[in-house]
């Protein structure tokens, strides 16, 4: 195996992280990515309370445990996002205030900065020696998202005004980060400014080609838009900052119901695509690994376990094995230099 395989704790929220780590670990894995939300990892406590850091990372190694990443999903996705009623739902009474958009859109914002400054004092305060580079993963939000589909007629203009408004709100976010070294890496996603090639190109040159904004990359959120998620690798080989391992499956509805999921919940039967626990659904993961592999990442590989279906446990159990045996490292020798004279 030549990469850490890691749990993304977003989805496990709803457990203390004192009882989670254990759990983790009989669970199979080498560490975790931590989600900023539940109380796994708190920007502000990192920040301004002493000792709140070592406390962390004396209990991952009680646990035999690492991290990789941190992630503040649902903070960066109010950055640029039209607020309403929902985002209420997922983002702390400070951020929310008094729930006026804009308001909301700057707090968000700065929480981000922060967050870029309590990685950078949380990796620092690693015990041991491994030198990574520190990642924040995260959404960005979008305020034309709801601009999809082109209609009523959506000119370029428009959509251009949408990526001009993402820029001057990042920008100044990714030059915090610059400063304290760390890198930013966007989940292309559904509903985010960047959510497939093209899309994910255009907000690369949105803000200029920024250093520290690349992508925390998921297959999943892109082989049931029928975007080729291999391709994403190679195109955006020195912008893969993160990677998620997470499985989904498209083509499996009744026809009912299509690619935009017809205002249905997940698990619905009729539904064309959901998401599926690693080795169950459609994504083609050795694929994935070989061209990792072929563009150098040396990161995590970070399971995002989400499947309805199925208990957590015994899913998040499956999954650590299923990408431990996946994962190989790639070759220190052509496989032909054997025929070569000199290396007999």
């Amino acid at each position: 195996m030549s990469r850490k395989v890691t749990l993304f704790t977003g989805q496990w929220a709803d457990l203390p992280l004192d009882d989670l780590l254990p759990l983790v670990k009989k669970m199979g894995y080498d560490g975790v990515e931590l989600a900023c939300w539940g109380d796994h990892f708190e920007v502000a406590r990192a920040l301004k309370e002493d000792g709140y850091i070592a406390s962390i990372w004396d209990k991952l190694q009680a646990n035999g445990l690492s991290c990789y990443a941190l992630s503040n999903h649902l903070v960066g996705q109010a950055v640029c996002d039209r607020i309403d009623e929902r985002h209420q739902a997922i983002l702390s009474p400070e951020i929310w205030g008094d729930g006026d958009p804009e308001g909301v859109r700057q707090r968000a914002a700065e929480e981000m900065k922060a967050t870029a400054r309590a990685a950078r004092m949380f990796f620092d305060a690693r015990p041991d020696e491994s030198v990574i580079a520190p990642v924040v993963n995260g959404f960005t939000g979008s305020s034309i998202w709801h601009a999809l589909y082109a209609f009523p007629p959506t000119s370029q203009a428009y959509l251009e005004k949408g990526y001009q408004d993402f820029a001057e709100r990042w920008i100044p976010i990714l030059d915090v980060f610059e400063e304290v070294d760390v890198n930013f890496a966007l989940e292309v996603h559904p509903t985010e400014i960047a959510f497939d090639i093209a899309s994910s190109e255009r907000a690369l040159a949105a803000v200029n080609g920024h250093q520290r904004f690349g992508f925390n990359y998921d297959p999943s959120h892109l082989g049931y838009q029928g975007v080729d998620y291999v391709k994403f690798i190679r195109q955006f080989a020195d912008r893969i900052y993160h990677a998620h391992m997470k499985d989904a499956w498209w083509g499996h509805g009744d026809g009912t119901v299509g690619v935009f999921g017809g205002h249905t919940d997940f698990t619905d039967a009729r539904r064309h695509w959901d998401f599926r626990s690693l080795g169950h659904g459609d994504i083609q993961f050795e694929e994935i690994i070989v061209a990792l592999n072929d563009i150098g990442y040396a990161g995590p590989l970070s399971v995002e376990w989400e499947d309805g279906r199925m208990d957590r446990i015994h899913g998040g159990t499956e999954a650590a094995a299923f990408v431990k045996k996946l994962d190989f490292k790639p070759n220190a020798i052509a496989f032909d230099a054997a025929f070569d004279k000199k290396n007999q």
